[in-house]
């Protein structure tokens, strides 16, 4: 079974309560229409039409309006934020959607069709936050390969992607944690973690590469039973005869299922060329490290990138 028809058969063994902020917007709201019509979700759209099996809402006149305000006044108070001014900022359809995950009335959120991605990603991190146990909130981009011809068949793990941008040593090695959890999560398999580099196994002499054997050794500290190596290469890492010419000490025992990158350039680089050029399909970025499940939506999405990513929110659920 490919990965993503396995995403969305766990979705319909335990359809998750999502929210979708954009309901103006046509491709949400038939993305609406089809999460529930497929069973994958249960779905409250936000100013969008009325369509059966989905629940509505319209945030600026929500008969909760003042207690939702009044939490978000209470969490920034300190920050100077008025009452007036949290019943304002509480008629966004972003924000108010992340709060009533925080509050625990949905399982998670996507947005991002309409709004942009720092509009979608500020709204995450201020009102749901990060998860205790996550070192930094991250992203990744879920890349499928299944096309007929493809070399290599399966999911993968790209990170960091879409987020951060210059990963010091402590935020890699968090980011690389976060998306072994992912890939548990997501493609239900072990992780096998590539730290990517210009470099394999001691190959070049650089201070950059410092940042990533340092990183290593925290993921190992924190997670002993995880299987990761780096630096490595990408066809080191992708490629298992080739793993044993330039790093015959790996501790990989296949192909990895998760690479990460340096930063956030080789990553969204990266990324592009194994879906432009590559034919893979690149799904997110996804949100990793927060509290509840938040995720961000290309505004060029169509109705179908919508579900997929609808599924894999729901999916992120604890």
């Amino acid at each position: 079974m490919k990965p993503l028809e396995r995403i969305y058969e766990a979705a319909r063994a335990r359809p998750r309560h999502i929210i979708l902020p954009e309901g103006e917007d046509p491709r949400v709201a038939e993305a609406a229409a089809r999460l529930v019509d497929q069973g994958l979700a249960r779905v409250t759209l936000m100013n969008g039409p009325a369509l059966n099996g989905v629940e509505t809402i319209r945030p600026a006149d929500a008969p909760d309006l003042p207690e939702l305000a009044d939490h978000w006044y209470q969490m920034r108070a300190h920050r100077g934020l008025c009452p007036d001014r949290a019943l304002e900022e509480m008629r966004d359809p972003i924000r108010q959607a992340a709060m009533r995950v925080r509050l625990g009335q949905a399982d998670g959120t996507l947005g991002g069709a309409v709004a942009t991605t720092a509009e979608t990603v500020r709204a995450a991190l201020q009102i749901i936050g990060r998860a205790p146990e996550a070192g930094i909130v991250s992203s990744f981009f879920l890349m499928l390969s299944c096309g007929p011809e493809a070399p290599i068949k399966g999911g993968m793990i790209f990170a960091d992607c879409g987020l951060v941008i210059a990963p010091d040593a402590a935020e890699l090695a968090a980011i690389a944690l976060s998306a072994a959890a992912s890939c548990r999560r997501i493609l239900a398999e072990e992780p096998r973690v590539a730290l990517l580099s210009f470099s394999t196994a001691g190959s070049a002499d650089h201070p950059s590469l410092g940042r990533i054997r340092e990183a290593l050794a925290r993921i190992r500290e924190a997670d002993p039973t995880l299987e990761v190596d780096g630096e490595l290469q990408f066809d080191a890492a992708l490629d298992d005869a080739v793993r044993a010419k330039k790093a015959p000490g790996s501790c990989l025992t296949g192909r990895p299922n998760v690479f990460i990158f340096p930063d956030l350039a080789s990553g969204n680089i990266g990324y592009k060329i194994a879906q432009r050029l590559g034919g893979l399909t690149a799904i997110g970025p996804i949100l990793q490290g927060l509290a509840r499940p938040a995720n961000d939506l290309s505004r060029g999405c169509s109705t179908e990138d919508i579900i997929a990513a609808t599924a894999i929110t729901a999916a992120q659920v604890a």
